[in-house]
């Protein structure tokens, strides 16, 4: 897994919690308050993006099996992103009930940190999301550990195959050496060969004229 893709990604879960408490936090107010917090969420929503892109670039450039799977993350990224955009644009379009915040303050459920529960099912979704984001994360580390373990098996094979290649080719060498080496005898054998037939050849002939030779005389008396 990408160190680099891994910090873009704690970054991003950080701030879209944030921004989810921020949202349910901006219900609650109006007014000038409400304007501020707003444009806090607008600049966390800005840097949100701005993560995304990175993971985007960051995951585009790694190998072909780990991208499809920082890529389906990013997805999930992205919708939860405009989730927060068109939470941010209700917030914006609509202004809060005063009536419904008078009862919220009676019952006493109205200060900065109280939400609703449709709210507050919110923010455990963000968390619930956050954990298994967690959890994915740990399980890719866990598959990219693998993976390398299996690659350096594997480039380990390769090197030892290859001192088999580079010894056995050394091994060749050394027998074309030596029939090298033997087709010189053997040439040099063939060549004594030839000439110890002449010599015996010509021996013969000295051998059979010295007898003829002989036989002449001999007959001649």
């Amino acid at each position: 897994m990408s160190e680099v893709f891994e910090g873009y990604e704690r970054q991003y879960c950080e701030l879209s919690a944030g921004l989810s408490k921020k949202c349910t936090a901006a219900t609650l107010l109006d007014g000038e308050q409400k304007k501020q917090k707003l444009s806090e969420i607008k600049v966390g929503l800005d840097e949100a993006e701005s993560l995304t892109r990175k993971m985007d670039l960051e995951a585009r450039s790694l190998q072909p099996n780990v991208k499809a799977v920082l890529l389906a993350k990013l997805r999930e990224y992205k919708s939860d992103l405009n989730n927060l955009k068109s939470e941010v644009k209700r917030i914006t379009s609509t202004n809060l009930n005063q009536a419904a915040r008078d009862e919220l303050l009676e019952s006493g459920m109205a200060d900065a940190t109280t939400v609703s529960a449709d709210q507050k099912a919110r923010l455990l979704m963000s968390t619930e999301r956050l954990n298994k984001t967690s959890g994915r994360v740990r399980d890719s580390r866990r598959t990219m550990l693998e993976t390398e373990e299996l690659g350096v098996s594997i480039l380990q094979d390769l090197n030892q195959q290859r001192q088999s290649l580079l010894h056995a080719h050394g091994t060749l060498h050394g027998v074309d050496d030596n029939i090298g080496k033997s087709k010189k005898i053997l040439t040099n054998m063939s060549r004594r060969m030839s000439r110890n037939k002449w010599i015996i050849g010509f021996i013969i002939a000295l051998l059979v004229l010295s007898i003829i030779l002989i036989l002449y005389f001999k007959l001649k008396k």
